[in-house]
């Protein structure tokens, strides 16, 4: 597949077909210290955000106050348990995304939003600067309706605030209700924490996020 066909969307009756067995996490974060898998604290959030490249994506996350665990899987496409290489070809329709597990009492959703925005550049389409393809799109998979609604509207304020600041291209982020959500490999996990030097593409527009921003310490 070249580098223009990654670029289109895969039909659901042309995607690999996967496997029935998830991808076996070992470790828990690194960072962090907790299981990637959860069980999760019942008063956690989670949300599931496409920004690119996840190495830089979940570094950015875990160093927010109020953030659990954080991992990296992939969202939005046909395939079960992918595996890195069959998303990378684009063959899966799955972008890679960064799963941020948060307590709402210390860190806001708004907040994490902020972050989300201000970090990549969610204008782009099918890539994130030179990285190509369907499964660097943006995107925001949210748990529930409530913070569906939520992350639709940060969407509509941050699509202002670009035009105000003269950036003229419209939001292409899917914003959606989470489907399912498979765990990437565990050489992925926390890769820039294993690999402190290693590539990390997040690139903002430089414009900043005008939402309300609420962090508890």
């Amino acid at each position: 597949m070249n580098i223009f066909s990654k670029s289109r969307m895969v039909r659901e009756d042309a995607a690999l077909p996967g496997r029935d067995e998830p991808i076996q996490i070992g470790h828990p974060h690194t960072v962090l210290g907790q299981a990637l898998a959860g069980p999760y604290p019942a008063h956690c959030q989670v949300v599931d955000l496409g920004m690119g490249c996840f190495w830089g994506a979940e570094r950015l996350m875990w160093q927010l106050p109020g953030v659990h665990v954080t991992a990296v899987g992939y969202a939005g496409g046909f395939t079960p348990n992918p595996g890195y290489r069959e998303v990378c070809s684009g063959s899966t329709g799955h972008t890679e995304v960064v799963r941020v597990v948060f307590d709402p009492q210390v860190l806001s959703f708004d907040a994490v939003l902020a972050q989300f925005w201000e970090a990549h550049d969610p204008t782009q389409g099918m890539r994130q600067g030179n990285d190509v393809g369907t499964q660097y799109r943006s995107a925001i998979y949210c748990a529930d309706e409530e913070s569906l609604s939520c992350a639709r509207a940060s969407r509509d304020a941050y699509q202002q605030a670009l035009s105000k600041n003269g950036v003229n291209a419209e939001i292409t982020t899917e914003v959606e209700l989470a489907g399912p959500f498979y765990f990437a490999e565990d050489d992925h996990q926390q890769y820039l924490d294993k690999h402190p030097g290693g590539y990390c593409g997040l690139r903002g527009t430089g414009v900043s996020c005008p939402i309300s921003v609420e962090v508890s310490t």
